[in-house]
């Protein structure tokens, strides 16, 4: 395997929300409810030739600690996915487990409504591989063009207004089977890819977000994505992940170096 991901992690509550309904899967790391506050950013190197690994952003949606609870199912059940010859199936295979333990804590607890959007990024040797559900999205950034590659899913919506959405992580199977996106796609040197929960897009317009990543340095990116995001009022919880892919260098007699 010739290439290595650098990935920066950020989540905020925003300067409206109470609390923070978003939730990540990190290498391996979650936003844990009962763990003391993280350090952001999250910062380091994914190598494929140590094992898949999985990058994501979910956004919770119910009243009180509803969203919060259905992320946090979602982030935990990212956690355990064991990545192997077929990405897809893989995501394909959380999608459905993660929908149904969603569902099941529903009923438990006669909670009417609540669920999350979800955006995955799955790296393994022999590529990428992309999930998604829900307005919870996933940008490639190349050879300074930024390109949404995930799909989103919204219902019709009066003039003016956000649509709601049409599919997300938390619906039973006797009113909707869900139906995520998935594609998959290969390496090149330089990529960057752009994870992100609504409120960075809400309040930060696709061209602002592109010139912030062609102008910064990469430690800087998701930082100045979340300043601009708050400067420009917060109104929603902020979860950005950023990554990078860089070519690993040969040097004499095949040594490897970065």
């Amino acid at each position: 395997m010739n290439y290595r991901i650098r990935y920066s992690c950020w989540s905020h509550t925003g300067r409206s929300r109470k609390m923070n309904q978003d939730n990540y899967i990190c290498d391996g790391k979650i936003l844990d409810l009962s763990a003391a506050a993280e350090e952001f950013p999250l910062n380091g190197w994914l190598d494929p030739d140590d094992g898949p690994s999985l990058l994501g952003v979910f956004d919770g949606m119910g009243g009180e600690q509803c969203g919060e609870v259905a992320s946090l199912i979602a982030a935990s059940r990212a956690a355990k996915v064991r990545l192997g010859e077929r990405p897809l199936e893989e995501l394909k295979k959380y999608c459905s487990d993660a929908n149904r333990l969603i569902c099941d804590y529903a009923d438990q607890h006669e909670i009417d409504s609540m669920g999350t959007t979800a955006a995955l990024l799955a790296f393994t040797e022999k590529g990428i591989s992309l999930c998604n559900i829900g307005d919870t999205k996933i940008f490639r950034f190349s050879h300074g063009t930024l390109k949404q590659i995930s799909i989103d899913h919204y219902s019709v919506a009066a003039y003016g207004k956000k649509p709601p959405l049409s599919q997300n992580l938390g619906i039973p199977e006797d009113e909707m089977i869900i139906e995520p996106y998935y594609a998959k796609g290969y390496y090149h040197d330089h990529d960057k890819y752009l994870i992100c929960s609504d409120g960075l897009t809400d309040m930060v317009k696709l061209d602002e977000i592109s010139r912030i990543i062609s102008d910064t340095q990469f430690d800087e990116i998701t930082e100045r994505l979340l300043d601009t995001a708050l400067n420009n009022g917060g109104r929603d919880n902020i979860t950005i992940i950023m990554c990078e892919i860089k070519k690993k260098k040969q040097g004499l007699f095949g040594r490897t170096f970065w």
